[in-house]
């Protein structure tokens, strides 16, 4: 099909579009995408990237259909935008005009990385191997901020993991301008960045490009994108352009990524014999050694990692949680080794939590670092197959020797883009006496429309385990859903967990139980001429049940409405009633939760602030009785953008837990304040300070970092924590430091 027929029919789907005065949410977004791919442009003359979109090659290429997409959506744009998109052998490019009627009120609030601060935006997706799942989400604002992302399970909160992992990044280019006439930006991405597969000489992509102007809450999107998938439908590779390039070369650079670590570190250790007149020494150590990394690509579909004494001193320390449950609490992994397509390795076994392999279980040990002489990792797609391969070599720690960790994982498309088979096989060895085996199968299948059906079987074997039976050492799961945002979505789900199913390389939140659940809502669309964007009434329920007898253990049945506005703000009010069946004491702060049977309510309300406004953030509320007796909490999430230097991000959550029957209360308080500054996109600087009267402690963790360029850095890492509650009733008194280190790490990227 020529590629100006395409276009045309495009443009004419626009103006048929913007004429609709309401019921545009009805519209079939097929029906305004082309049918076909459309060949992307290549480029017959060089581009210099300097945010100046002036190039006579630019001028050349023809621009893409922008559509409204908010805040109302197929209205008509209040400004123009001028997107391009066009490649070479080696790279993909994408050049915006982003003309505005107001240049001062252009908003570039953040000079810091990945940060989202009510900025006026420039991004795209890009589905690069095609599989109608997975994406690289990359973005810009006109302050020249770099944004990166990588996307899963086709950005759909539904299904076992966060679809997007904001601590992935990559190698490549993009530079900014201010004019009087608005902001321009000039992508450069390699495909060696991107990956994809190659049929003889074309490549097909997904493709989703978007503007959003801040001070308007306007959103321009190609290609249009229908409103049944919610606000964030522009963050589905499924939804993309499909594109074609011709002739590209595959490049197969290698980066090689030396670093040296130094540092100083002090404990405080109680004397013995203990000294009256100092109960308190210290103890010092010092570290001084290399490490490195080294990441290969032999083919376009094909990433190879390497690591040598793996060193994670960079990463910001963990958000601390107030624990108001018997089961243990669950940390994002942040580690950027552990980034690259990683939702090839995940295997989901039940909600956002409980999945075969964490990957966290490698170098960390009860909250302490262990250390990674090294490992290797691959990952790549041939055909509708996904691979990745996984092996790390842990040094001894905590009483444990050193442990080899394994992972490969197979996925393989089937029937069609949205359905696959695929399995794992997980493996954690060593001399202790507990040595571990995981492997599993699982199957998403999207059976007919909006319907999809999840199958899944995982098994261990674990050298401690007596595993009674194969079914006691297995769990099994299925899971009926209706993914869509408008009108009747529901899921439905069963799971048995066995009692001797223990995946030491994964996490698994509670064992030995069988669980019936599910969701049921209704999602209205509101017109062009209300301030809501959608109306959800749902209800949700689940039942855990004993193993051993089928008695209940737990149940949760919740109520709730939410209103979507088209600020991006969200009221949502809800009442839970929630039954559990204890057995075994457990602690909340300093109260004990002690056996018997309870069933006791709450209600509360969560109110989401504007995304893109200066202060914004997040409050819940909720009261209500608890166990024996009754709680009150509030969580308050702020962050206000102060200028584009400084932001300060707060938290604070406060639960009081009163039981009048046995005349025990207790108030738990955790506050967090971030603060980021960054004086320009290479030079930064961030402060985290965390208390929590739980562990009667503050923690801070201070990171500078100047950023050379992509792969060139260095750093200076502080962390500290402090004993704010000293006096124990007891001697010794604590000390005021509970110990601190501060580490230097330069790493610089030599490519090949």
């Amino acid at each position: 099909m020529p590629r100006a027929w395409i276009v045309a029919v495009c443009l004419l789907a626009a103006r048929g579009l913007s004429a609709q005065t309401g019921g545009a949410d009805e519209v079939d977004a097929a029906a305004f995408r082309s049918p076909v791919p459309v060949p992307i442009s290549r480029l017959t003359e060089e581009i210099d990237v300097d945010g100046v979109v002036d190039e006579p090659a630019w001028d050349a290429v023809e621009p893409l259909p922008m559509f409204m997409f908010a805040p109302t959506h197929g209205g008509e744009m209040t400004e123009r935008t001028e997107v391009r998109i066009a490649h070479d052998d080696e790279y993909l490019y994408l050049s915006g005009r982003m003309y505005d009627s107001n240049p001062g009120g252009i908003r570039a609030n953040t000079f810091y990385r990945d940060a989202f601060s009510g900025d006026d935006l420039f991004s795209f997706v890009v589905d690069s191997y095609n599989d109608y799942e997975t994406g690289l989400w990359f973005g810009t604002t006109p302050a020249g901020v770099r944004q990166d992302r990588s996307l899963s399970n086709d950005g759909d909160f539904t299904g076992d993991v966060m679809p997007f992992n904001a601590d992935w990044n990559a190698h490549w280019h993009v530079v900014t301008s201010r004019h009087d006439e608005g902001w321009s930006a000039e992508y450069q991405i390699p495909f060696s960045t991107l990956g994809f597969q190659a049929q003889g000489d074309e490549v097909t992509m997904g493709i989703i490009v978007y503007r959003f102007i801040a001070r308007k809450n306007e959103r321009h999107v190609f290609p249009f994108i229908g409103r049944e998938w919610g606000q964030g439908g522009f963050l589905k590779p499924s939804q993309g352009q499909r594109m074609t390039l011709r002739g590209v070369r595959p490049t197969t650079p290698a980066y090689v990524t030396p670093y040296v670590l130094g540092g100083l570190s002090r404990t405080p250790v109680l004397r013995e014999p203990s000294d009256a007149a100092s109960f308190w020494g210290t103890e010092g150590d010092r570290v001084a050694e290399p490490g490195l990394d080294l990441k290969y690509s032999p083919s376009s579909n094909l990433a190879i990692d390497l690591t040598v004494n793996t060193d994670f001193a960079q990463v910001e320390a963990d958000d601390q949680q107030v624990n108001l449950t018997r089961f243990s609490l669950f940390f994002p992994e942040k580690r950027q080794f552990f980034q690259e397509r990683s939702s090839t390795f995940d295997f989901g076994t039940g909600g956002f939590t409980d999945r075969v392999f964490f990957s966290r279980r490698i170098g960390l040990e009860r909250g302490e670092l262990v250390r990674i002489y090294g490992g290797a990792r691959l990952v790549g797609r041939l055909a509708g197959l996904d691979f990745g391969i996984l092996n790390m070599q842990t040094a001894p720690a905590a009483g444990r020797s050193g442990e080899n960790m394994g992972v490969v994982r197979l996925k393989q498309q089937v029937l069609n883009p949205y359905s696959f088979v695929g399995g794992i096989l997980t493996t954690r060895y060593g001399s202790t006496g507990q040595n571990n085996a995981a492997y599993g199968l699982d199957s998403q299948l999207r059976l007919f429309g909006d319907e999809y059906l999840t199958v899944t079987w995982a098994q261990t074997r674990d050298e401690v385990i007596r595993e009674r039976n194969a079914l006691d050492a297995s769990l099994v799961r299925a899971r009926w859903e209706r993914r869509t945002d408008r009108g009747v979505w529901y899921n439905f789900y069963y799971r048995r967990v066995g009692p001797d199913y223990l995946p030491r390389l994964g996490f698994q939140l509670r064992n030995d139980f069988t669980l019936y659940g599910g969701q049921f809502a209704h999602t209205w669309l509101r017109g062009p001429s209300s301030a809501l964007n959608g109306v959800t009434l749902l209800l949700m329920g689940e039942s855990y049940l004993r193993n051993a007898d089928l008695t209940l253990e737990s149940r949760s049945i919740r109520p709730s409405v939410s209103f979507e506005f088209k600020s991006t703000a969200n009221i949502t009010v809800y009442s839970n009633s929630q039954f559990e069946d204890i057995r075994t004491p457990f602690p909340i702060g300093g109260v004990s939760i002690e056996p018997g049977r309870y069933g006791f309510h709450e209600a509360g309300i969560d109110w989401s602030l504007p995304r893109s406004t200066i202060f914004r953030g997040d409050i819940k509320t909720s009261a209500g009785s608890f166990y024996d007796g009754r709680r009150v909490g509030l969580i308050f999430n702020p962050t206000w953008t102060v200028s584009r230097y400084l932001e300060v991000v707060g938290g604070y959550e406060v639960n009081r837990l009163e039981f009048p029957g046995r005349d025990e209360a207790t108030t738990t308080h955790l506050g967090r304040l971030r603060l980021n500054f960054a004086f320009n996109t290479h030079l930064s600087f961030s402060t985290f300070a965390q208390y929590n009267n739980l562990d009667k402690r503050t923690s801070i963790n201070a990171r500078f970092r100047y950023h050379f360029r992509e792969g060139t850095d260095l750093w200076i890492v502080y962390n500290e924590g402090f004993n704010f509650e000293r006096d124990r009733g007891f001697d010794p008194r604590l000390p005021w430091s509970a110990g601190r280190n501060i580490m230097i790490k330069y790493s610089h990227t030599f490519i090949w």
